[in-house]
Protein backbone atom coordinates (compact mmCIF):
# COMPACT_ATOMS: atom_id res chain seq x y z
CA UNK A 1 0.00 0.00 0.00
CA UNK A 2 1.25 3.28 -0.47
CA UNK A 3 3.04 4.98 1.98
CA UNK A 4 1.62 8.57 4.34
CA UNK A 5 4.97 9.95 4.38
CA UNK A 6 8.15 9.21 1.99
CA UNK A 7 11.96 10.01 3.23
CA UNK A 8 13.92 11.88 0.11
CA UNK A 9 17.35 13.44 -0.08
CA UNK A 10 17.33 17.63 0.01
CA UNK A 11 19.96 20.12 0.01
CA UNK A 12 19.62 22.14 3.44
CA UNK A 13 20.63 25.60 2.56
CA UNK A 14 21.54 28.62 5.05
CA UNK A 15 22.81 32.22 4.38
CA UNK A 16 26.02 32.74 5.29
CA UNK A 17 26.78 28.64 5.98
CA UNK A 18 27.97 25.72 4.04
CA UNK A 19 25.14 23.58 2.44
CA UNK A 20 24.26 19.98 3.76
CA UNK A 21 22.56 16.98 2.27
CA UNK A 22 20.00 15.77 4.79
CA UNK A 23 17.05 12.77 4.62
CA UNK A 24 13.76 14.79 4.76
CA UNK A 25 10.05 13.11 5.39
CA UNK A 26 7.59 14.00 2.58
CA UNK A 27 3.87 13.94 2.41
CA UNK A 28 2.86 11.46 0.67
CA UNK A 29 0.39 11.85 -2.55
CA UNK A 30 -0.77 9.12 -4.84
CA UNK A 31 -4.58 8.99 -6.87
CA UNK A 32 -7.07 6.90 -5.72
CA UNK A 33 -10.16 5.65 -7.74
CA UNK A 34 -13.54 5.40 -6.13
CA UNK A 35 -15.36 2.66 -8.23
CA UNK A 36 -19.21 1.94 -7.31
CA UNK A 37 -20.32 -1.47 -8.32
CA UNK A 38 -17.47 -1.94 -10.21
CA UNK A 39 -17.42 1.22 -12.66
CA UNK A 40 -14.96 4.03 -12.34
CA UNK A 41 -16.86 7.12 -10.31
CA UNK A 42 -14.06 9.80 -9.26
CA UNK A 43 -9.65 9.88 -9.49
CA UNK A 44 -9.05 11.90 -6.20
CA UNK A 45 -5.08 12.76 -5.24
CA UNK A 46 -5.00 11.99 -1.91
CA UNK A 47 -2.26 10.91 1.27
CA UNK A 48 -2.92 7.32 1.21
CA UNK A 49 -4.59 5.62 4.44
CA UNK A 50 -8.08 6.13 5.77
CA UNK A 51 -9.38 5.59 2.56
CA UNK A 52 -12.59 4.03 3.01
CA UNK A 53 -13.46 6.87 5.19
CA UNK A 54 -12.73 9.24 2.17
CA UNK A 55 -14.54 7.36 -0.22
CA UNK A 56 -17.65 7.32 2.33
CA UNK A 57 -17.45 10.46 3.03
CA UNK A 58 -17.01 11.34 -0.31
CA UNK A 59 -20.11 9.40 -1.40
CA UNK A 60 -21.85 11.41 1.26
CA UNK A 61 -21.03 14.62 0.30
CA UNK A 62 -22.28 14.19 -3.08
CA UNK A 63 -25.58 12.91 -2.51
CA UNK A 64 -25.00 9.24 -3.30
CA UNK A 65 -25.42 7.34 0.44
CA UNK A 66 -26.96 9.24 3.38
CA UNK A 67 -25.45 7.21 5.68
CA UNK A 68 -23.05 4.39 6.88
CA UNK A 69 -25.78 1.74 5.99
CA UNK A 70 -26.32 2.18 2.17
CA UNK A 71 -23.19 0.52 1.51
CA UNK A 72 -21.90 -2.91 2.19
CA UNK A 73 -18.79 -3.45 1.24
CA UNK A 74 -15.89 -2.11 0.10
CA UNK A 75 -12.74 -3.68 -1.56
CA UNK A 76 -9.04 -2.65 -2.95
CA UNK A 77 -8.89 -3.83 -6.33
CA UNK A 78 -5.63 -5.64 -6.22
CA UNK A 79 -6.12 -7.76 -8.92
CA UNK A 80 -5.93 -7.34 -12.93
CA UNK A 81 -8.66 -4.59 -12.92
CA UNK A 82 -5.90 -2.64 -9.71
CA UNK A 83 -3.44 -0.76 -10.58
CA UNK A 84 0.45 -1.66 -9.78
CA UNK A 85 3.58 -0.05 -9.57
CA UNK A 86 6.64 -0.57 -12.30
CA UNK A 87 7.34 -4.09 -10.45
CA UNK A 88 3.67 -5.55 -10.78
CA UNK A 89 3.19 -5.03 -7.18
CA UNK A 90 -0.69 -3.70 -6.47
CA UNK A 91 -1.07 -0.18 -5.38
CA UNK A 92 -3.79 -0.25 -3.69
CA UNK A 93 -5.37 2.92 -5.05
CA UNK A 94 -8.97 1.59 -6.56
CA UNK A 95 -11.57 0.90 -3.81
CA UNK A 96 -14.96 -0.19 -5.15
CA UNK A 97 -17.82 0.42 -3.21
CA UNK A 98 -20.51 -2.00 -2.95
CA UNK A 99 -24.01 0.23 -2.32
CA UNK A 100 -26.50 -1.25 -0.61
CA UNK A 101 -30.35 -2.90 -2.19
CA UNK A 102 -32.26 -0.17 -2.63
CA UNK A 103 -29.79 2.53 -2.80
CA UNK A 104 -29.64 3.93 -6.32
CA UNK A 105 -26.30 4.15 -8.11
CA UNK A 106 -24.94 7.40 -9.37
CA UNK A 107 -25.11 8.08 -12.70
CA UNK A 108 -21.31 7.32 -13.87
CA UNK A 109 -21.95 9.08 -17.19
CA UNK A 110 -22.80 12.49 -15.52
CA UNK A 111 -20.25 11.86 -12.34
CA UNK A 112 -18.00 15.19 -13.07
CA UNK A 113 -21.26 17.12 -13.11
CA UNK A 114 -20.79 17.24 -9.57
CA UNK A 115 -20.56 20.15 -7.44
CA UNK A 116 -17.55 19.52 -6.28
CA UNK A 117 -15.13 22.22 -6.22
CA UNK A 118 -14.75 26.11 -6.65
CA UNK A 119 -14.18 25.78 -10.04
CA UNK A 120 -16.82 23.77 -10.94
CA UNK A 121 -18.22 26.31 -13.79
CA UNK A 122 -21.39 27.16 -11.60
CA UNK A 123 -22.10 29.93 -9.65
CA UNK A 124 -24.09 31.59 -7.23
CA UNK A 125 -27.38 30.73 -6.42
CA UNK A 126 -27.54 27.80 -8.74
CA UNK A 127 -25.16 26.09 -7.26
CA UNK A 128 -26.39 26.73 -4.00
CA UNK A 129 -30.04 25.72 -4.59
CA UNK A 130 -28.58 22.60 -6.20
CA UNK A 131 -26.78 21.68 -2.47
CA UNK A 132 -29.40 22.46 -0.32
CA UNK A 133 -32.30 20.51 -2.37
CA UNK A 134 -29.76 17.55 -2.23
CA UNK A 135 -29.32 17.80 1.91
CA UNK A 136 -30.93 15.64 3.50
CA UNK A 137 -29.92 17.09 7.34
CA UNK A 138 -31.26 20.37 8.00
CA UNK A 139 -28.71 22.17 10.19
CA UNK A 140 -30.97 25.77 11.05
CA UNK A 141 -32.86 24.12 13.98
CA UNK A 142 -29.95 22.64 15.72
CA UNK A 143 -29.69 23.45 19.27
CA UNK A 144 -25.83 23.28 19.51
CA UNK A 145 -24.27 26.47 21.56
CA UNK A 146 -20.59 27.00 22.37
CA UNK A 147 -18.34 29.49 24.31
CA UNK A 148 -16.15 31.70 22.12
CA UNK A 149 -13.05 29.82 24.14
CA UNK A 150 -14.26 26.37 22.81
CA UNK A 151 -14.09 27.64 19.76
CA UNK A 152 -10.80 29.35 19.79
CA UNK A 153 -9.18 26.42 21.29
CA UNK A 154 -10.38 24.17 18.27
CA UNK A 155 -7.14 24.60 16.12
CA UNK A 156 -4.51 24.38 19.05
CA UNK A 157 -6.75 21.08 19.16
CA UNK A 158 -6.48 20.08 15.70
CA UNK A 159 -2.96 20.73 15.60
CA UNK A 160 -1.71 18.78 18.87
CA UNK A 161 -3.51 15.36 17.13
CA UNK A 162 -1.76 15.93 13.28
CA UNK A 163 0.97 12.84 13.78
CA UNK A 164 1.87 13.28 9.84
CA UNK A 165 1.95 17.41 9.84
CA UNK A 166 4.55 16.92 12.62
CA UNK A 167 6.96 15.00 10.62
CA UNK A 168 6.10 16.01 6.92
CA UNK A 169 4.89 20.30 7.52
CA UNK A 170 2.81 19.44 4.70
CA UNK A 171 -0.36 17.82 5.47
CA UNK A 172 -4.03 19.16 5.69
CA UNK A 173 -6.18 18.69 8.67
CA UNK A 174 -10.20 18.22 9.95
CA UNK A 175 -11.78 17.09 13.24
CA UNK A 176 -14.83 16.77 14.76
CA UNK A 177 -15.81 18.28 18.34
CA UNK A 178 -18.67 18.31 20.12
CA UNK A 179 -19.61 21.12 22.60
CA UNK A 180 -16.34 20.18 25.14
CA UNK A 181 -14.48 21.13 22.60
CA UNK A 182 -12.16 17.89 22.54
CA UNK A 183 -11.84 16.41 18.67
CA UNK A 184 -13.33 12.89 18.94
CA UNK A 185 -11.92 12.23 15.46
CA UNK A 186 -9.04 13.89 13.06
CA UNK A 187 -7.34 13.01 9.67
CA UNK A 188 -4.87 14.67 7.54
CA UNK A 189 -4.20 14.89 3.75
CA UNK A 190 -2.59 16.98 1.46
CA UNK A 191 -6.02 17.84 0.12
CA UNK A 192 -8.33 19.73 2.40
CA UNK A 193 -11.82 18.04 0.68
CA UNK A 194 -9.69 15.06 1.37
CA UNK A 195 -8.94 15.63 5.14
CA UNK A 196 -12.86 16.56 5.60
CA UNK A 197 -14.22 13.22 3.40
CA UNK A 198 -12.10 11.03 5.53
CA UNK A 199 -13.27 12.48 9.08
CA UNK A 200 -17.32 12.60 7.86
CA UNK A 201 -16.70 9.07 6.25
CA UNK A 202 -14.97 7.68 9.60
CA UNK A 203 -17.69 9.26 11.66
CA UNK A 204 -20.50 7.57 8.78
CA UNK A 205 -18.75 4.00 9.66
CA UNK A 206 -19.31 4.93 13.28
CA UNK A 207 -23.19 5.32 12.92
CA UNK A 208 -22.47 8.57 13.57
CA UNK A 209 -24.55 10.38 10.64
CA UNK A 210 -26.31 13.41 11.36
CA UNK A 211 -23.72 14.97 13.14
CA UNK A 212 -26.22 17.02 15.25
CA UNK A 213 -24.45 19.63 17.47
CA UNK A 214 -20.90 18.70 16.58
CA UNK A 215 -18.22 21.46 14.73
CA UNK A 216 -16.32 20.97 12.38
CA UNK A 217 -12.16 22.45 12.06
CA UNK A 218 -10.31 22.55 9.26
CA UNK A 219 -6.69 23.78 9.36
CA UNK A 220 -7.00 26.23 6.39
CA UNK A 221 -9.84 28.22 4.13
CA UNK A 222 -13.10 27.50 3.60
CA UNK A 223 -14.33 27.37 0.33
CA UNK A 224 -17.82 26.16 -1.22
CA UNK A 225 -17.55 22.52 -1.28
CA UNK A 226 -15.81 21.88 2.45
CA UNK A 227 -19.32 24.61 3.41
CA UNK A 228 -21.52 21.80 1.20
CA UNK A 229 -19.77 18.58 2.76
CA UNK A 230 -20.50 19.60 5.89
CA UNK A 231 -24.08 20.56 5.18
CA UNK A 232 -24.56 16.77 3.96
CA UNK A 233 -23.76 15.06 6.88
CA UNK A 234 -25.92 17.52 9.18
CA UNK A 235 -22.79 19.42 10.71
CA UNK A 236 -24.26 22.95 12.30
CA UNK A 237 -21.32 25.08 12.69
CA UNK A 238 -17.73 25.32 10.72
CA UNK A 239 -14.63 26.67 12.33
CA UNK A 240 -11.59 27.43 10.15
CA UNK A 241 -7.87 28.64 10.45
CA UNK A 242 -8.44 30.43 7.50
CA UNK A 243 -10.75 32.84 5.44
CA UNK A 244 -14.06 31.23 3.57
CA UNK A 245 -15.28 32.20 0.45
CA UNK A 246 -18.13 34.14 -1.02
CA UNK A 247 -19.71 31.53 -1.83
CA UNK A 248 -18.99 29.68 1.06
CA UNK A 249 -20.52 32.17 3.26
CA UNK A 250 -23.56 32.38 0.98
CA UNK A 251 -23.95 28.97 1.12
CA UNK A 252 -24.04 29.05 5.29
CA UNK A 253 -26.26 31.17 5.31
CA UNK A 254 -28.81 29.93 3.36
CA UNK A 255 -28.52 26.68 5.04
CA UNK A 256 -28.19 27.96 8.48
CA UNK A 257 -24.70 26.70 9.84
CA UNK A 258 -22.50 28.87 11.83
CA UNK A 259 -19.51 29.45 9.92
CA UNK A 260 -16.57 30.60 11.95
CA UNK A 261 -13.29 31.59 10.34
CA UNK A 262 -9.55 33.56 11.23
CA UNK A 263 -9.78 31.45 14.50
CA UNK A 264 -6.81 32.60 15.29
CA UNK A 265 -5.13 32.42 19.00
CA UNK A 266 -8.28 34.37 20.82
CA UNK A 267 -10.29 35.90 18.43
CA UNK A 268 -12.31 34.96 15.19
CA UNK A 269 -14.62 36.28 12.95
CA UNK A 270 -18.34 34.83 12.67
CA UNK A 271 -19.74 35.17 9.03
CA UNK A 272 -23.51 33.62 9.78
CA UNK A 273 -25.95 32.08 12.39
CA UNK A 274 -23.68 34.00 15.34
CA UNK A 275 -26.39 32.66 17.44
CA UNK A 276 -24.77 29.46 18.36
CA UNK A 277 -21.73 31.45 19.68
CA UNK A 278 -22.70 32.44 23.42
CA UNK A 279 -21.13 36.45 23.75
CA UNK A 280 -22.64 36.87 26.98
Amino acid sequence: MGRASDRRRVIRVRAGAQAAVRPDTIAGEEPLEIRVGGRALAVTMRTPGDDMDLALGFLLGEGVIGDGRDVTAMRYCVGQDGAVDEAGRPTYNVLDVTLADGVPAPEVDVARAFYTTSSCGLCGKASIDAVRLRGRFPVADDPLRVRPEIVTGLPEALRAAQRLFATTGGLHAAGLAGPDGVPWIVREDVGRHNAVDKVIGAAARAGRVPLTGQILVVSGRVSFELVQKAMMAGIPMLAAVSAPSTLAIDLAEETGMTLAGFVRGDTMNIYTAPHRVTLT
